[in-house]
């Protein structure tokens, strides 16, 4: 199908296997049948495209070379395959970045986000540091009116910390969360929602701390100054927290929060360690303590859920520290690399028009 849009676009690539990524021109991508044309309007900076930048072991072992990059977008619809139905031309869109397959035992369950054939936009396939993207009709998620581009676009991050906070039951509960990156505070912030009793979030990043308490109603803790047993004393918590949700990837705050848990307690793991780590294996049994590994969202049972939440009292707007011009791509990446920032924003909707 061919496109009504011009030739070219303005897009981020990783053009070469080094450090960075570069502003260039690529044809607009043709849509199939199934697929839609989406323009972007906002683009979030991930972690993912921070290693994707650094061009670290991961990133290079992973993502081929060129590439552009980015899976945080939201977006409205220009064009639609000749097979598409249920959406329509303008409207406002996010997506879920994750392109599945139809043949696993795990997609034939509507388990998709346990496809093994998984594949990435912005890390496997073209992505959505762009002027426009094509996307399967399958993974488009329409954005209510009342949901904006800046949230739409922070959706898929927003998501991750919705499957992980409602691994397990709430109400009423405490909870730990290790790591106060952006997924940590919007964890944070969804735990509150759901009815959780006191919710403590832990590092040792004073900005991050510090905007954990701006995002949400909960409990900072710098564990390089403070004792996680004596924050549990003062919170009247006697046996310690029922919930624990590992953001960080850092072993030793794996290891921390083992040690506040409950007997019994749940621990659901979305942080990544990097390479093996030594772990206690007999300190989690004899505490019989469950641990679930998460990975990605809920397809599309994840999205319901924080689209439900948004529109009724979830607000993690602040999260969003900065927002730039897409042109200025660099310094939303300088924010990202200094540790300190939440959630970045890029703006595309006037690149190329000066």
């Amino acid at each position: 199908m061919s496109n009504n849009h011009g030739d070219a676009m303005h897009a981020l690539v990783k053009a070469h296997a080094e450090k960075g990524l570069w502003m260039q021109s690529q044809p607009i991508p043709e849509i199939a049948p199934d697929d839609v044309l989406i323009r972007i309007n906002k683009t979030g900076i991930c972690g993912t495209d921070v290693h994707i930048w650094n061009w670290d072991e991961w990133a290079s072992t992973t993502v081929p070379v060129p590439l552009i990059t980015g899976h945080e977008f939201a977006g409205e619809i220009v064009e639609m395959g000749a097979a598409v139905s249920g959406l329509r031309l303008g409207q406002r869109v996010s997506g879920e970045g994750h392109l599945v397959g139809n043949n696993s035992r795990q997609s034939r369950a509507g388990k998709f986000h346990l496809d093994p054939e998984t594949r990435g936009i912005g890390v496997n396939e073209q992505g959505a540091f762009a002027q426009y993207l094509k996307l399967p009709a399958f993974n488009v998620v329409p954005l209510p009116d009342d949901i904006s581009d800046d949230i739409g676009a922070i959706l898929d991050p927003l998501g991750n910390a919705v499957h992980t906070a409602l691994s397990f039951d709430l109400v009423c509960e405490d909870v730990i969360i290790t790591g106060a990156g952006p997924i940590g505070i919007m964890a944070a912030a969804i735990a509150r929602h759901a009815g959780a009793r006191n919710v403590v979030i832990t590092d040792i990043n004073a900005d991050r701390l510090a905007l954990a308490g701006k995002v949400a109603d909960v409990v900072p803790v710098n564990v390089a100054t403070e004792e996680l047993k004596s924050v549990a004393g003062k919170l009247g918590m006697k046996q310690g927290f029922d919930v624990g949700l590992e953001m960080s990837g850092n072993q030793l705050a794996l290891d921390q929060m083992v040690e506040v848990m409950v007997m019994g307690g749940r621990i659901a793991m979305l942080g990544i360690p990097p390479g093996k780590s030594p772990v206690d294996w007999s300190r989690i049994v004899f505490k019989a303590i469950t641990i679930k590994g998460v990975y990605g969202r809920e397809i599309f049972e994840t999205w319901y859920k924080m689209i439900s939440m948004l529109q009724h009292g979830l607000d993690v707007s602040k999260v969003i520290t900065h927002r730039f011009d897409a042109s200025d791509y660099k310094a939303g990446f300088d924010a990202m690399l200094s540790g300190s920032s939440g959630k970045v924003v890029l703006d595309w909707r006037h690149v190329g028009s000066e």
